[in-house]
């Protein structure tokens, strides 16, 4: 680990992190022992604030949710890689703009040599000839030049093409859940924080989503089929996102849909038609031709500003989903 414990500090940390495994009943894998031994350290307290306030919800602490946790929090997959995807990106970006400059300064300053070129073959003494035969000798060199430096900037810019693609593949490993391939919470983040600096007044519509009775299907059918199931529906949710909107894998079986600059009513309306989409999904195995389990969605509706504790909303509406699912399922919400 990365605090300097004496060998005594460990022993006793490694038997509460293994003790704090068992209170939240789960095995204890490498991924699951670094976040406990994090916790019970006491010393991350982004970690701790997460896991509380994860428990603060009624929530059960999962795969999906650790391995989040160990990703932001201990390996520190956030701020670093981010800034550096920022630089790299614009760095390109400047590159080919650069470039482009360049070839019209240099077409430009070509083009004023011919003019005065022509200009100074109007004077017929010696010395000017012999200067006009000079210019005309580096205007022919020059423009060699600028087409090799065109022939330059034309590989520069297919190389930056190609590492503008590489980076794409690389921000998907950053901001993309790979089950599901929504954005994750990082991405949620990073929309949060870029829409308030563009309007820390934009209002914003939230659609929460939690797949109803995931973890009975989980127990039944096995973590492979749930898993495919969930994807299912996730790709159910997002078709019916436009561009402006944000699709997050939000938990294990919870999405949520950022809507900006929609109003409430027509979120409701938007969550209707997503929990009817969903409702009318069919699975049959591709291997046994056994019918699947249906699948349904409880849904809940809010909508905020910018301005306001996020946070603090979201974890509302969240509550909202969680009282329908306890008096039934496939129903939606709307906050008053």
């Amino acid at each position: 680990m990365k605090y300097h414990d004496s060998m005594e500090q460990a022993d006793n940390k490694l038997a509460l992190a293994i003790k704090q495994l068992q209170l939240w009943h789960l095995p204890a894998s490498p991924i699951n022992y670094a976040v406990s031994y994090e916790y019970v350290s006491g010393k991350n307290t982004a970690l701790i604030a997460q896991i509380k306030q994860h428990f603060s919800l009624g929530k059960k602490l999962d795969n999906f949710f650790i391995e989040e946790l160990y990703q932001l929090y201990i390996l520190g997959q956030g701020k670093f890689r981010d800034e550096i995807i920022t630089e790299i990106d614009d760095l390109i970006s400047g590159v080919q703009q650069n470039s482009e400059s360049s070839v019209n300064f240099t077409s430009n300053l070509i083009k004023r040599i011919d003019d005065n070129i022509t200009g100074l073959k109007s004077q017929n003494a010696q010395q000017i000839a012999y200067a006009i035969q000079q210019i005309e000798k580096a205007s022919l060199s020059f423009k060699q030049k600028q087409q090799q430096l065109a022939q330059q900037l034309k590989i520069s810019k297919q190389q930056s093409q190609s590492l503008k693609k590489e980076l794409a593949e690389v921000k998907k490993e950053i901001y993309l859940d790979p089950l599901t391939g929504l954005y994750n919470r990082k991405a949620l983040n990073k929309h949060l924080e870029s829409w308030s600096k563009e309007n820390p007044n934009k209002q914003v519509a939230a659609i929460v989503i939690s797949v109803d009775q995931m973890q009975q299907i989980t127990q039944k059918y096995g973590a492979l089929i749930s898993d495919v199931l969930l994807a299912k529906v996730a790709n159910k949710v997002s078709s019916y996102v436009g561009d402006s909107g944000l699709p997050v894998r939000a938990g294990h079986d919870e999405f949520l849909i950022l809507l900006p600059e929609i109003e409430r009513s027509t979120a409701g309306e938007i969550a209707e038609k997503i929990r009817q989409g969903v409702e009318k999904l069919r699975f049959v195995s591709s291997k046994s031709g056994m019918h699947l389990p249906q699948m349904t969605i409880s849904t809940g509706v809010n909508d905020f500003k910018l301005s306001q504790n996020v946070q603090t909303i979201l974890n509302y509406t969240r509550t909202l989903v969680m009282d329908l699912q306890r008096g039934g399922h496939n129903r939606l919400t709307v906050a008053n």
